[in-house]
């Protein structure tokens, strides 16, 4: 049994011990037509069968590419599809305001999460997750929105990880091939917003999260300054999205 064998199994239990564990028998998830929730739409169909619901949520900036590889990938794994738009919610909260594409893409997220949270309600279902380790680390994602979710399944796996998984359950080409993207805004990608590539980026993330590397380290070792200083200024900056609220 290969690495990538051994982890669908693990997870596929894990999907399926967690959400009876909780009281249910139902999954739901949004699919973006990104990588990650490929990835677990993947899992989560061959866990639940036909218990397993798929959300496309596009709103007005979304790329159409983004639906169309969303339904290219539902199609492959006969996954149970409903199509519901965000973008008159949105459109009617920012008529008439001066806003930054930032501030309209964490709304589309968080807008995205709410009907998701809704058609759970609906199904009796629990939300999964799609965040990955890489993300997590950096706090790249937003609060209450694509962060948001019941239960995690990736939350364990580097970004790179996910290709080579993804690879290994069979998304198809077109969703493995195409820069990733929080979709937040017409052409954005995550590793432009970066800087660097996932690649650098888990790279660094390893020899500090695993192998206790200091920032220090990390530099006299080889890895650039740049790249060190970004990630650990993310780490600390986005702390906060990964803690339960103070009380």
């Amino acid at each position: 049994m290969n690495k990538y064998q051994a982890i669908e199994t693990f997870l596929i239990k894990f999907l399926r011990e967690e959400v009876q564990n909780a009281g249910f028998a139902k999954a739901v998830l949004g699919i973006s037509g990104g990588i990650d929730s490929a990835v677990v739409a993947s899992l989560a169909k061959k866990a639940f069968g036909e218990h397993f619901l798929g959300l496309m949520l596009p709103s007005s900036t979304s790329h159409k590419a983004s639906f169309e590889d969303a339904r290219a990938l539902c199609e492959k794994f006969d996954i149970q599809i409903e199509k519901i738009s965000v973008g008159s919610l949105v459109d009617s909260y920012f008529e008439g305001k001066n806003a930054s594409k930032l501030r309209i893409g964490n709304f589309s997220a968080r807008m995205r999460m709410s009907v998701l949270y809704d058609i759970s309600a609906r199904e009796n279902a629990l939300v999964l997750g799609t965040s990955n380790k890489t993300e997590i680390l950096l706090g790249y994602g937003t609060i209450f929105g694509d962060t948001a979710c019941a239960i995690n399944p990736i939350g364990q796996l580097y970004k790179t990880e996910i290709f080579e998984f993804a690879a290994y359950l069979g998304v198809p080409e077109s969703i493995l091939k195409k820069a990733p993207s929080a979709d937040l805004w017409e052409g954005q990608s995550d590793e432009d917003e970066f800087g660097f590539t996932y690649a650098q980026i888990d790279k660094v993330l390893y020899a500090h999260v695993e192998k206790n590397f200091t920032p220090e380290e990390l530099i006299s070792a080889g890895f650039d300054a740049s790249l060190v200083t970004m990630i650990m200024e993310r780490i600390k900056n986005n702390s906060f999205k990964s803690k339960l609220p103070t009380i």
